[in-house]
Parts: structure tokens; sequence; C-alpha cells
């Protein structure tokens, strides 16, 4: 046996050869260090499995993408999973990642993982303002962190980003460049990060003393995106500018309007600088957010509290050319001027 080995060559127990190995603090920093030198020189690595069992651990984190199953293709999820992944395995942590459709589809993969005790925590994503996962999770003492905030009471870990902040910037910006009518394709309200940056949208117009103008909720896809502005651009008095809630939405809604409307999307997505013409957007730090995400949830399998695990991330607009200024008629109308309100929501789901 390894070590026996390691501790016959180094005069020191089994006992404290193997905590050395599972890096317990007990063992002096000068041991741990020639153990792991001996460890390395016969190439001794311990059994992840059989440490994991002692431990009472599995030794994976579960992630749940909601989507229907196989269908990993939102590029939000595809960032997020590529930077977790990684440094999930730098600590030895296996990803167990499904996909189930929202609601009891969903929540079943979720009983599954933790009632299963296939997982040590969960990382979730796109949170909802009334989200069941959450209260679900508190209330079964499962360690997890959270992509975004929501109307949970209960104190929680997450990493959100400013979506409110970064909707009004792109606002002022959409106003400066003499734009009036300025529509919204949002993603639709129960999700936190839809709420956030209509709001934003609506603060700025509010600010400038203008209604808000037309507004569609759609499921933040390409198709839903170009099928909300052909809508807008049907309308009587159709906006000279759209505010889309994400990339996806953004590229649709391009195709729709044939350069016919400023369109800001959210997300930079690669794809991003190769539409026609290439898109300005908000960059929000999705890699940062993971990254923190990962640690937070380390940190709390480990016992650590969840007080001050509440994190907020600034977004950056991203000036390229889709956000043209508005027609010359279109500057010289004043506040009060504008076309009435119209929202209408989801589109396709």
């Amino acid at each position: 046996m390894s070590l026996a080995r390691i501790s016959k060559t180094l005069g020191l127990s089994i006992t404290t050869v193997s905590r050395a190995l599972g890096g317990y603090s007990d063992v002096a920093s000068a041991t741990r260090a020639r153990v792991l030198a001996e460890a390395e020189r016969i190439n001794y690595h311990p059994n992840e499995n059989a440490r994991r069992l002692r431990r009472g651990r599995a030794g994976a984190i579960g992630m749940v993408l909601p989507s229907a199953p196989g269908d990993f293709g939102d590029p939000f999820f595809l960032r997020l999973l590529a930077t977790i992944g990684p440094r999930l395995s730098a600590a030895n942590i296996d990803l167990l990642v499904t996909a189930a459709r929202p609601g009891a589809e969903e929540m079943r993969a979720y009983r599954q993982m933790v009632e299963g005790r296939k997982v040590d925590g969960i990382l979730l994503a796109r949170t909802r303002r009334k989200d069941d996962r959450i209260a679900y999770l508190l209330d079964h003492a499962m360690p997890f962190v959270a992509h975004g905030c929501s109307n949970e009471k209960r104190p929680f870990a997450y990493v959100d980003v400013d979506g409110e902040t970064a909707f009004r910037t792109a606002t002022e910006r959409l106003l400066a460049l003499g734009h009036r009518r300025i529509g919204l394709i949002n993603a639709p309200q129960i999700y936190t990060f839809a709420h956030h940056r209509e709001a934003g949208w609506h603060g700025a117009l509010w600010a400038a003393q203008l209604p808000p103008g037309p507004v569609i909720r759609a499921e933040p896809t390409e198709e839903n995106g170009f099928v909300a502005a052909s809508d807008m651009l049907r309308s009587a008095e159709p906006p000279t500018a759209i505010l889309c809630a994400t990339d996806r939405l953004a590229v649709g809604a391009l195709h729709a309007s044939a350069g016919r409307l400023a369109i800001i999307g959210y997300d930079n997505l690669p794809v991003a600088t190769y539409t026609d013409p290439p898109l300005t957007t908000i960059a929000q730090p999705i890699e940062q957010a993971a990254a923190r995400m990962v640690e937070m949830l380390l940190a709390l399998i480990d016992g650590a509290d969840v007080a001050g695990m509440q994190e907020v991330l600034q977004a950056e607009l991203i000036q390229r050319a889709s956000d043209r200024p508005a027609p010359v008629e279109q500057v010289a109308t004043q506040p009060g001027e504008h076309p009435s309100h119209v929202e209408k929501d989801t589109l396709r789901p």
C-alpha cells in the first residue's frame, strides 16, 4: 500500500500521511510538504472516491439549465459552463449538468440531485423574481449560489450584474443620439434580469420626461426578436430605436429592421461583432461572475456563512455601429409628442 510505503520512508504514522494528503489543517506545513514530495516521487495519487466517502461528500456540483433537454445552445449558458467546468475540475470536483423545462420537470431534476445526494452544492442560473428553486434549496439547506437575485426574503449567495444601470445608460445614449420613440424587446417579467433592465429603460425615459415606447416581451431567441421588431415596424408610429434584453433578440431585430432602426443588445456575444451592422451591445462580465460563483460555493460547502456573499458587478456599453442617430424629423419631436405606449407579452415559447 502506498500510504504505508510513504509512512515507512518518512517515519510518520499512516494517519499523519493520510491527513497530510487530505489537506487537513492539523498537519504541520513542513510535514505536509515532505509527504507531498514523497507522494510525487513515487507517483502516488489518493483515491478520490474513497476520500469523498470518508468525508460524506458526493464530489460533484449540480447545474440544471432551464431549457429543453439537449438544448444547450443558449450562448449565455455555454459561457457560464466554459468557466465553471475548468475551475471545478481544478478542485477535483465533477460538474453534473442536465437540462429541464421550467416548472415540474425542472423541480424534479433538483429533487433528484438534492434528495438523491448526488451533489454537494448547486449553481443556479437565470433567477426569477419569485423563484421556487431558490425556496426549495433553502428549505433543504443545500449550499447553492445563484447568478442573479430574486424576491426571496431569506439571505442566499448570489452574483448579479447591474442590468438596471446598464439599460439606463444605453437609453441615455439613444436619447443623446436624438431618439424620442425608443421601444423595448424584453424577456418575460418573471425573470429578474428582465425586470431590472426594463426598469433602467423606463427610468431613463421618465427622467427625460418621455413616455415609454412600445414593449414586447418574449423568450430570448432570434426568432422572437425578428417577430417583435417586425410588429413594431408595422405599427402606425413605429419607434426609431429599440433596446433588446439580449443579443439573441437583437440579432433577430437587426434582420427585421434592415437598417431602419437603431438597436442595442445585451451580452456582447461573439456574433455581435459580425452582424450587419456590428451590434452595439452591453458586455456583462459572465466569466468573472462564474468564477466568483464557484469560489463562493466551495466556501459554502466547507461551512462558510452566507452573510456577505451577495455581489453586484457592473456591465459596460460596447459602442459599434447599430445605434445610429435618429432621423431629422425625430430629433425635432418634443417631449409629450411621443406616441401612446403599447405593451405585448410573450410571442413564441
